[in-house]
């Protein structure tokens, strides 16, 4: 399979998660599977320092900072085509709650940036698979918001400990049309309708080890669609 992996900057509190970008990536090629990194070519919404939390006092472009995590092999959102790709995984962080939507600041209430929306709709209208890890449910759910598309989707469960509020961001899912379930890091959901696979990852506490698991599980069950 060939795979499109969405990136939305590089650091999990301004941009993609990279230890999830990377053991997606890893995963993909044990398992077989070519993969081409994509980014919008946006400006993120502020950087952070990641040493201290704070908002530092400079612009960086989500396409460029991506491109790190991609070692420069990366395509915008807008030169590919999902008739040219059979899945298209989406790594988590805060960026694409913060870069790609506005939900990390209002809720299911902020926009989606087109580019991003019509790929997601695209990838569905072509039957094709559609892998969301931790936080990119909420941007899938963004996506499919106004459509015929009720997809089935998890961002984590309350029955375990998380640094987020699952249940929240669960409810807030579901008011745009999204059928969330509770799922932990040690579980997948498989939305067979329409072909869409979620995996928790990092928004619950977990050791790298089990991020590393949850991927593996995401991708053999995109294996098995």
């Amino acid at each position: 399979m060939h795979v499109a992996v969405l990136l939305h900057g590089n650091g999990v509190y301004d941009g993609t998660e990279i230890q999830e970008a990377v053991f997606t990536l890893l995963a993909l090629a044990q398992n077989g599977h070519t993969y081409q990194c994509i980014a919008p070519d946006v400006n993120q919404h502020h950087v952070i320092d990641h040493t201290k939390g704070e908002e530092m006092n400079e612009t960086r472009n989500v396409f460029v900072e991506s491109a790190r995590i991609a070692r420069g092999d990366i395509k915008k959102v807008t030169e590919i085509n999902a008739k040219d790709y059979d899945a298209l995984a989406m790594p988590g962080g805060f960026g694409t709650a913060k870069n790609i939507t506005k939900w990390a600041f209002s809720g299911p209430d902020g926009d989606i940036i087109n580019e991003v929306k019509n790929l997601v709709i695209d990838f569905l209208e072509n039957k094709k698979i559609i892998v969301g890890m931790c936080m990119s449910p909420t941007t899938i759910a963004k996506a499919l918001e106004g459509t015929n598309y009720h997809a089935k989707l998890t961002v984590g469960s309350t029955a375990e400990a998380s640094p987020y509020e699952i249940g929240a961001i669960s409810e807030g899912m579901n008011s745009i049309g999204a059928i969330t379930e509770m799922k932990t890091v040690k579980e997948v959901l498989i939305d067979t309708q329409n072909r869409i696979i979620t995996a928790p990852c990092y928004m619950m506490e977990a050791s790298i080890t089990e991020v590393h698991d949850n991927i593996q599980d995401a991708i053999k069950a995109m294996n098995s669609l």
